[in-house]
C-alpha cells in the first residue's frame, strides 16, 4: 500500500540533454538518461528501445515500516515511433499530473476498465431481441407467436431502434415509434410494448445497461402515450361481392405472397396458419390439410377441406418451395412470412383500385382499408347470407370454438364432407363471378 504525499524530492543531478542524433546512436543495454526532462531514459534490452519516465508519485511504507519516496517507471511508448522531442513532451505532461495530485499509472487504470464496461455495455437493441426471440423460442409451443414476435420487432422497431447501442435508448425513443401505431393498431402496439420490456429486462439483467426499464408502462409510458378507452373493432372486412373481383386482381400479381393471400381467401384461415403451412401437412389424396395443434389458437388440430381451386394453388407453386420448410416462405430468407408482407400488398392493391374507381378495397361499414383477417368475416357474412349451411358448419371452417356437445357431435359424423362441400361452393363463388364480369 502507497500513500500519495506529494512532498517535493530531493533533486537528482540533471543528466545531460542529449540530441535526437545523439540517441539514435545509443545501443548498449541499459537506462540512458537523455536529459530535457528529469527521469526520462531510453531503455535497450537486446536491441528492444523503449522510452521509460522514472518518477516519484509521493510516499510508502515499506515492510520495515520505513517512509520512503515511492518510485514508479512509466512507459512512453517505443523508439524511434516516438521520437525523442515527443517523449519529453509526453514526460512533461504526466510530470504536471503528478503534480497536481493525479496518479497517471491509476488513471490509465480507471480508462482501460471504463473502455472494458463500455465494451460490454454496448449491445444493439437488434443483438439483445436476437437472444431473447431465441430463448422464446425454446418457450413458446405456438409457432405463429415465434414468428410474431420476430416480424412485429422487425416491421415497427428494428428500422428506428434496432441497430442502437440498449443503454442509449431512452422511454421517449420508445415512445416516439410506438406512437404512429398507439391508436390504429392500439393492441399491436400494445403488444409489442410488452416484447420490448421483455428485451430490456434481459439486457437490464446481463449489465448492457443501468437503471428503470425504459419500456415500463406504469409511471413511465403511460403518461406519453395514454391509455385508450376504445371499444374493439371487427378487422375491416370486404363485401363478398367484392371478393371474385379482388381475386382476379390478386391473380395479375406474382410473387409468394398474392399466392398465400388467395389461398388465406379460398381456406378462411387465419393468417399465421398460412404463414406456418408445411408440405407435409397437405393430403393431396383426400384433398384435406391437416393443421397440428401446436399451430391453432384453440389447440386442437384442424382438419381444413381443400377445394379444387386451393389443390390447383398448391400444385402451382410446389416446385418453386417444396424444398423449404414452409409453403409460403419468405422470398429472401425462406423462413416465415410476416403479416406485413401480406398489409403490405393489399395496401399496393387498394391503392391501385383507388386510381381507377376512387374507392379502392374498403371495409364500407368502417371506411377502412381492408385486411388478410378480414376475409374470415368476409366468408362468414357470404356462408350466412347466400348458403343455408347449418351455423356450427361455418363456425367449424373458421375453426371457432363450438359448445362440447355440438363439437362431438360434429367429430362423429359426417361434418368433414359438409365443410368441403361448403368450401368447394366458396371457391366456385368467386371463380363464378369472374367469369360473369
Amino acid at each position: 500500500m502507497w500513500v500519495l504525499m506529494w512532498d517535493k524530492p530531493p533533486m537528482p543531478k540533471k543528466a545531460k540533454e542529449l540530441s535526437a542524433l545523439s540517441v539514435a546512436k545509443i545501443k548498449e543495454n541499459g537506462r540512458h538518461a537523455v536529459g530535457g526532462v528529469d527521469g526520462l531514459h531510453l531503455r535497450i534490452v537486446d536491441g528492444s528501445r523503449a522510452w521509460v519516465l522514472r518518477v516519484a508519485v509521493g510516499k510508502k511504507v515499506d515492510d520495515h515500516g520505513k517512509v520512503k519516496t515511492h518510485r514508479r517507471d512509466i512507459g512512453l511508448g517505443s523508439f524511434p515511433e516516438v521520437s525523442l522531442s515527443e517523449a519529453r513532451e509526453k514526460a512533461r505532461e504526466l510530470k504536471k499530473k503528478i503534480r497536481d495530485g493525479i496518479d497517471p499509472l491509476q488513471e490509465k487504470q480507471e480508462r482501460l476498465n471504463a473502455l472494458k464496461i463500455q465494451k460490454h455495455r454496448a449491445k444493439t437493441f437488434r443483438e439483445c431481441a436476437e437472444v431473447v426471440i431465441a430463448k422464446k423460442t425454446l418457450e413458446l409451443k405456438n409457432q405463429k407467436h415465434i414468428g410474431q414476435w420476430s416480424s412485429t420487432l422487425e416491421t415497427y422497431i428494428y428500422p428506428t431502434l434496432g441497430d442502437l447501442i440498449v443503454g442509449t435508448i431512452t422511454k421517449v425513443d420508445i415512445a416516439t415509434v410506438l406512437e404512429p401505431i398507439w391508436i390504429e393498431k392500439n393492441e399491436t402496439a400494445k403488444r409489442i410494448r410488452g416484447r420490448i420490456e421483455t428485451v430490456f429486462d434481459y439486457a437490464k439483467a446481463m449489465g448492457y445497461f443501468v437503471g428503470d426499464n425504459p419500456a415500463e408502462w406504469k409511471g413511465n409510458l403511460e403518461p406519453i402515450l395514454g391509455n385508450l378507452k376504445q371499444e374493439s373493432r371487427p378487422h375491416p372486412s370486404l363485401p363478398y361481392e367484392q371478393v371474385a373481383g379482388f381475386i382476379q386482381h390478386l391473380g395479375q400479381k406474382k410473387g409468394i405472397s398474392p399466392k398465400a393471400l388467395e389461398f388465406a381467401i379460398l381456406t378462411a384461415c387465419r393468417s399465421g396458419e398460412i404463414f406456418g403451412a408445411k408440405w407435409h401437412e397437405i393430403d393431396f389424396k383426400n384433398k384435406v390439410w391437416i393443421i397440428p395443434k401446436e399451430r391453432m389458437k384453440a389447440e386442437k388440430e384442424h382438419r381444413v377441406p381443400l377445394s379444387q381451386q386451393a389443390i390447383n394453388l398448391l400444385e402451382s407453386i410446389q416446385p418453386y418451395t417444396q424444398s423449404h420448410d414452409f409453403i409460403f416462405p419468405a422470398p429472401r430468407t425462406g423462413e416465415m412470412l410476416s403479416d406485413m408482407s401480406l398489409t403490405t400488398l393489399i395496401r399496393r392493391l387498394h391503392e391501385q383500385k383507388f386510381k381507377e374507381n376512387s374507392i379502392g378495397y374498403i371495409d364500407p361499414k368502417q371506411n377502412r382499408i381492408i385486411t388478410t383477417h378480414g376475409f374470415r368475416s368476409t366468408f362468414r357474412d357470404w356462408s350466412a347470407d347466400k348458403t343455408d349451411y347449418p351455423r356450427e358448419v361455418c363456425e367449424h371452417v373458421l375453426a371457432h370454438k363450438l359448445p362440447d356437445e355440438v363439437e362431438a357431435a360434429y367429430l362423429r359424423g359426417a361434418y368433414l364432407e359438409k365443410r368441403k362441400s361448403l368450401m368447394t361452393d366458396w371457391a366456385e363463388f368467386c371463380s363464378k363471378q369472374i367469369l360473369l364480369e
